[in-house]
């Protein structure tokens, strides 16, 4: 059992399914008392009700009011794990990027605005994001979906270099394929990169709870991550070009 979640008020937005909902089984099973939040009314409430937590549906930008409600008026812990797996490049429309904006970035930072103020005056608070691999990295025929996934783990980055000495700690999972709608949802650029070494969504819960346990920002679902992460910034160019590759198998097939 991690000591830190027994007994914690936990929310976990897009729980209905996927990782979130593995999050929330995590959680309930430590000994976290869960608020299970989807835009699906009925996912969040099939969910809650296999683990005995409490369904609170909606928008994940507005939860922090309805859910701080439900867990008797705190919130302990913070999975800000709603997000759209926007493909397309820069010609994608106004609206698949200011979709991919709001959910994958704003969402965290309105949560985190509800949230931080109330964490200084009691001197502690847990946010996590599901960012991705691909904030870390990036992702082939889905720009929206990198660069606000890059905007994710940069938001999560600077909360927790913010606040970290007033007690707050900040968790960013960025695992590459996991077994989700979101995954089969990428068609063939998911196939190429991610269904190799895809995972399912209760290996990302087991990293989570290990970097909890450890209170370490970075939790890497994937391991070989931190090496990719690595190469990215020590030898762009050749990383990029690998990635290149990559890119050019993915047209030759498309």
């Amino acid at each position: 059992m991690v000591e830190a979640v027994q007994g914690a008020g936990v929310v976990v937005t897009g729980a209905g399914g996927g990782i979130g909902a593995a999050l929330a089984r995590r959680f309930a099973a430590e000994g976290a008392r869960v608020v299970v939040n989807d835009l699906d009314a009925d996912r969040a409430k099939a969910v809650a009700d296999e683990i005995g937590a409490i369904a609170v549906p909606g928008d994940a930008s507005a939860v922090v009011g309805a859910a701080r409600d439900a867990l008797g008026g705190t919130v302990d812990i913070y999975c800000a794990n709603a997000g759209v797996g926007s493909g397309g490049s820069e010609a994608a429309g106004e609206d698949v990027w200011a979709l991919a904006w709001d959910v994958n970035v704003m969402a965290h930072v309105r949560a985190a605005e509800a949230l931080i103020p109330g964490w200084l005056e009691r001197g502690g608070g847990r946010f996590v994001s599901t960012v991705s691999a691909a904030g870390l990295l990036t992702m082939i025929g889905a720009a929206p979906y990198s660069v606000t996934k890059h905007g994710a783990y940069a938001f999560a980055e600077w909360l927790s270099l913010t606040y970290r000495h007033r007690g707050i700690k900040v968790h960013a999972i960025c695992p590459q394929g996991v077994r989700t709608d979101m995954l089969a949802a990428t068609g063939s650029a998911g196939d190429l990169v991610l269904q190799p070494t895809a995972i399912e969504p209760d290996a990302v819960a087991d990293a989570l709870m290990k970097g909890i346990a450890e209170d370490r920002f970075l939790v890497l679902p994937h391991p070989e991550v931190a090496g990719y992460y690595q190469a990215r910034a020590t030898e762009p160019d050749r990383w990029l070009t690998t990635m290149n590759h990559i890119q050019q198998k993915w047209e030759a097939v498309e």
